[in-house]
């Protein structure tokens, strides 16, 4: 199983970190060692001292595919969840200044916890979806999905240029403004619309 995930997707986002606004997709990937699942904790790493969260849904791929055309991109992906990209901010920063990948500060072993799957049919409107997070009961990140820079089809239809698409495969598709640090002790509630998907404890 491979995981992607989009950078800078969403324009206050963008703003908030003063980042250039991309042209096309930022893609890189996580491991699957990145993954939380089943609501376990999040410990905190000691090679960090600025861990950021950033909720964002996250598509499943369903059948493979490779230069998938955008117009049937849609076909390729059958259910969202939320998921969180922890993000070593400091070292993320320190990798930017020396223009080296983010690998270190985005895929480290647990930075990308993530609830369970709907089934898009249960979606009313995938291009007006909204999602949040709260930290401690207090909403920090409010967003929704027609806000995004590039659509899910779109994304999908970039990123199998360069990779084969497997049933199986996660894209995290980018997070809206509004993140920020979290420190040992927090929790962390995440919800698709009114529904509570993800609750995750910092340790």
């Amino acid at each position: 199983m491979k995981v992607f995930a989009v950078g800078r997707n969403y324009a206050d986002h963008i703003s908030e970190l003063q980042n250039e606004r991309p042209d096309e997709p930022v893609i890189f990937t996580k491991p699957e060692t990145a993954l939380i699942k089943k609501n376990a904790p999040f410990f905190y790493p000691d090679f960090s001292k600025d861990i950021h969260f950033e909720v964002e849904i996250v598509i499943r791929i369903c059948q493979a595919g490779k230069n998938i055309e955008e117009r049937f991109a849609h076909k390729y992906y059958d259910a969202l969840a939320l998921g969180i990209d922890f993000t070593a901010r400091d070292l993320q920063n320190k990798l930017k200044e020396k223009r080296l990948p983010w690998d270190l500060a985005k895929g480290f072993d647990g930075s990308g916890p993530i609830s369970n799957f709907i089934s898009l049919s249960e979606i009313e409107d995938l291009k007006n979806l909204n999602f949040s997070l709260k930290q401690n009961g207090e909403t920090k990140q409010e967003g929704n999905t027609s806000l995004m820079l590039f659509s899910f089809d779109y994304i999908v239809s970039f990123v199998s240029k360069y990779f084969t698409l497997k049933k199986g495969d996660l894209i995290f598709t980018g997070t809206p403004k509004g993140v920020g640090p979290v420190q040992i002790g927090d929790v962390l509630t995440g919800y698709i619309e009114d529904k509570k998907m993800l609750e995750v404890n910092v340790k």
